[in-house]
């Protein structure tokens, strides 16, 4: 493998209970009933904020609407960030394993549905230039299909010059999952942030799960020793 795409929301930062709860909330103000634990798992993660809020008013929205609410969650979500300041932080070992990919100047970025706003403010509070070349970051600019669309995996593979079948792909979402299996990526990990882990052990198409970063195989991105 020579490159590396990173899904970011549940993978390299452990926020899906955050998001959960904010869309619990405003699934409520949308639709009169909170979403259950198996539309949010189906219709939320992965998906755009446009998509989400058309499941849950069975229509397609007008573009003030998206707006309106999607500025209103993510605004109440980032404000739920900053107040969970124990778990405001990449996931565990994603430091060591992003250093590693540095260090070995293996190519990478992130391809995340989350809106520029969200990203703006990963971007400041992690720190994340440290790692990513900023300007090959992929988010969702309101062009790109949402995940289970392989559009966004496609995209970022072009960012750094790799066909999509010499990336890796670290994912947690079902969506996303899809989404990469349908970009021909050659390796998708799947990254067991919040889900039962049997929940990912009948997912085809998977080359491996780990709990965290430091369960990463270092090994797929450097030459194995031939004995002679």
């Amino acid at each position: 493998m020579k490159g590396v795409i990173f899904d970011f929301n549940g993978t390299l930062y452990w926020d899906s209970q955050l998001h959960y709860d904010a869309w619990l909330e405003f699934s409520k103000i949308l639709r009169g009933t909170s979403f259950t634990k198996e539309e949010m798992r189906d219709n939320m993660f992965g998906h755009t904020n446009e998509d989400i809020i058309e499941y849950a008013i069975g229509k397609k929205p007008t573009p003030e609407m998206v707006e309106k609410y999607a500025k209103e969650k993510e605004s109440l979500y980032r404000k739920r960030c900053l107040l969970d300041k124990e778990n405001f932080k990449l996931a565990p070992g994603a430091i060591e394993f992003l250093d590693f990919l540095k260090e070995n100047n293996i190519p990478r970025t992130i391809a995340t549905m989350s809106e520029w706003d969200n990203v703006e403010f990963y971007i400041k509070e992690f720190n994340l230039s440290r790692w990513f070349d900023i300007d090959k970051i992929v988010y969702s600019d309101g062009k790109i299909p949402g995940k289970p669309a392989p559009d966004i995996f496609l995209i970022a593979a072009d960012k750094i010059n790799l066909p999509p079948k010499d990336c890796v792909v670290f994912e947690d979402a079902i969506a996303g999952i899809n989404a990469a299996k349908a970009a021909g990526i050659g390796k998708i990990i799947a990254v067991d942030s919040i889900e039962p882990i049997e929940f990912y052990q009948n997912i085809d198409g998977l080359s491996g799960i780990i709990k965290n970063f430091n369960e990463a195989d270092r090994s797929l991105f450097t030459p194995k020793l031939v004995s002679l």
